[in-house]
C-alpha cells in the first residue's frame, strides 16, 4: 500500500491509520526509536540509549550510543520517533538521522498544552511544538512552563481518550521533515492558574445567590 501527500512533505495523520498501513506491509524494515518499554508491535529494530535487550529478547535491539544512529543509510522502510525530539538537545541533527535511515515514517509530540500540564513533563522537555496547518511545517520552540502542571502521566492519558488531539501531535512524514524553529522570547507569559481558579469559584459562589 502507497500512502499519497499530494507532494506535501509532512502532514497530520493518527497512529491508527499508520498501524493500519504498518500492518499491511509485512515487508518493511520499521524502526522504532527511543521508545522505551513501549516499542510498536510492528517495529523490527528497536533502539534506545537504555539496554533493553533483555526486555526485547526476541527482537532486533540496538543500543544507542551516540548521536548518529548506527544504521546505515535508508536501511529501513518506516521509522517511528514517538515522544522523542522533546527531548533531544540536537533536534536538527536528530531530525537529519530519520531522514537519513529512512524515507518515511511517523511522529508523535505532546502539545504546548499536555507539556504545561503534566508534571513529569517540566524537567524532561526542552522543547515546544506545534505545527503550521497552511505552510505543513513542524514549529519548533523552546520550552517554557506557562504554567505550572497540575497533573500526571497516567491522567493525561485518560484525559487523551476523548480530547487526543487537543495533546498530541500526529505526524506523518515522507522525503523530509519540513520544520522551522520559532524564537518565541518576545512573546513569553506565564498565566497564574490560581486566578483562573478564584475567578471560576467565585461566579459559582455569585451564581449561588443570585
Amino acid at each position: 500500500m502507497n500512502i499519497t501527500l499530494d507532494n506535501k512533505l509532512i502532514k497530520r495523520s493518527s497512529k491508527k491509520y499508520i498501524q493500519s498501513i504498518l500492518s499491511n506491509n509485512n515487508n518493511w524494515k520499521i524502526l522504532d526509536i527511543g521508545c522505551g518499554y513501549s516499542a510498536n508491535k510492528y517495529a523490527t529494530t528497536i533502539c534506545d540509549v537504555q539496554d533493553l535487550s533483555d526486555f526485547y529478547s526476541n527482537r532486533n535491539f540496538i543500543k544507542l550510543d551516540s548521536n548518529q544512529l548506527p544504521f546505515q543509510d535508508n536501511q529501513f522502510d518506516f521509522v517511528i520517533a514517538s515522544h522523542v525530539i522533546e527531548h533531544v538537545k540536537d533536534f536538527k541533527y536528530f531530525i537529519a538521522e530519520l531522514e537519513r535511515v529512512s524515507k518515511k515514517g511517523y511522529i508523535e509530540l505532546p502539545s504546548k498544552l499536555e507539556d504545561n500540564l503534566v508534571f513529569e513533563n517540566k524537567k524532561d522537555h526542552l522543547w515546544h511544538m506545534d505545527f503550521d496547518d497552511v505552510n505543513l511545517k513542524l514549529l519548533i520552540s523552546e520550552k517554557f512552563q506557562y504554567i505550572e502542571p497540575i497533573i500526571t502521566v497516567s491522567m493525561i492519558q485518560k484525559l487523551r481518550e476523548n480530547f487526543k488531539s487537543s495533546f498530541i501531535l500526529e505526524l506523518y512524514w515522507e522525503d523530509k521533515i519540513d520544520y522551522e524553529f520559532i524564537n518565541n522570547s518576545h512573546s513569553l507569559k506565564k498565566y497564574n492558574l490560581s486566578t483562573f481558579l478564584r475567578k471560576y469559584f467565585s461566579k459559582k459562589i455569585r451564581g449561588f445567590f443570585n
